[in-house]
């Protein structure tokens, strides 16, 4: 490729920020999009461009020579925000894709797939979303393969590291201090797992072969795949040498209070979503990386130690010595 200019669509958010990152690593120059009123994060390798989504003509032109567009835009986490904002948001990322002559790159999840999904995902199998959000999600691909434009979707599960903002930080982790660890599931179900760095590594990858592709491709991301009880074992003697719990203790297994989140649905739109998707903890499942394999290699995969505390460190959960606290056994396949 001899143009390696990307445009971050949405670069404050969190796989936002990580995609700038990673493609700033691998040499491209990055130009991150962000509202004008956001904090612009200190770092020199972006180009941050504090431009409204919807300014399209101003944001072509301090765009120009990107080859590359990341979709890395999210409404807030409700029913509604999605179905209003999210096919707006698609029409003005196409847009901007058309004026640039770019590929289009979409981060994609596991809804499209609904409660029926089987354990072993793959890009070809049968979609069948019965929640708002899952069904916003079909269109949104829809949307992108219909319109023309040249377009990547690489679907994961859901995110751990890189900071804040998903279930790892907001349940799993949120009371390790206190050696608990609060699961949303039961502790014997697989559900998947993406290490926000390797999969925004993985964007980078398959931008770099985009010749290759197809006017649309769907890959899946394999990640890692994780049970409750699996993080449990992990997490386990990390507490112990973190001093959550004592030597001889384990953490305290706390289900998910779903009864109080039903109960405050009527007054939280997000806690709907919540209910909505809660079939993902309930229902086993795994993405087939076999497609995204024969196009980049192997799928670039920190190792479960590493990335665990690498995880827990970007939270601020870790003392000076932590490093000792990951055991061997963490270590093992995914």
């Amino acid at each position: 490729m001899t143009n390696h200019t990307v445009l971050i669509l949405g670069s404050r958010g969190r796989f936002g920020l990580a995609a700038a990152r990673a493609f700033a690593a691998a040499g491209w120059r990055v130009l991150g999009q962000l509202r004008p009123e956001a904090d612009v994060p200190t770092d020199p390798m972006i180009e941050w461009l504090p431009i409204d989504l919807n300014d399209t003509a101003t944001l072509t032109r301090a765009a120009q020579g990107a080859s590359v567009v990341v979709h890395a835009l999210n409404p807030a986490y409700t029913n509604q925000a999605w179905q209003s904002q999210g096919p707006a948001m698609m029409d003005a990322a196409i847009a901007l894709c058309r004026l640039l002559g770019a590929t289009l790159m979409l981060p994609g999840n596991i809804y499209n797939f609904g409660a029926t999904m089987p354990p072993v995902l793959r890009e070809g199998t049968p979609q069948a979303a019965h929640t708002v959000l899952g069904q916003v999600r079909i269109a949104l691909e829809a949307q992108m393969q219909a319109i023309g434009v040249r377009g990547v979707v690489i679907r994961s599960g859901d995110f751990f590291g890189g900071g804040r903002g998903t279930w790892f930080d907001l349940s799993i982790s949120k009371d390790l201090r206190k050696g608990a660890l609060t699961y949303p599931g039961p502790m014997g179900v697989s559900t998947s797992w993406a290490y926000l760095p390797d999969l925004a590594r993985t964007f980078v990858a398959v931008a770099e072969r985009r010749a290759q592709l197809q006017p649309f491709e769907v890959y899946h991301f394999a990640g890692h795949v994780l049970t409750g009880q699996r993080w449990l074992d992990l997490l386990n003697p990390i507490a112990r040498a973190q001093g959550w719990v004592r030597p001889d203790e384990q953490l305290r297994w706390k289900s998910m209070p779903w009864s109080v989140i039903r109960l405050g649905a009527w007054v939280v739109p997000t806690w709907v979503s919540l209910l909505e998707m809660r079939y993902l903890w309930n229902t086993p499942h795994a993405l087939a990386n076999d497609k995204l394999c024969a196009l980049i290699g192997t799928e670039p995969h920190t190792p479960l130690a590493q990335a665990l505390e690498q995880s827990l460190a970007d939270l601020g959960l870790l003392g000076a010595h932590h490093a000792s606290a990951i055991p061997v056994l963490a270590q093992s396949p995914r």
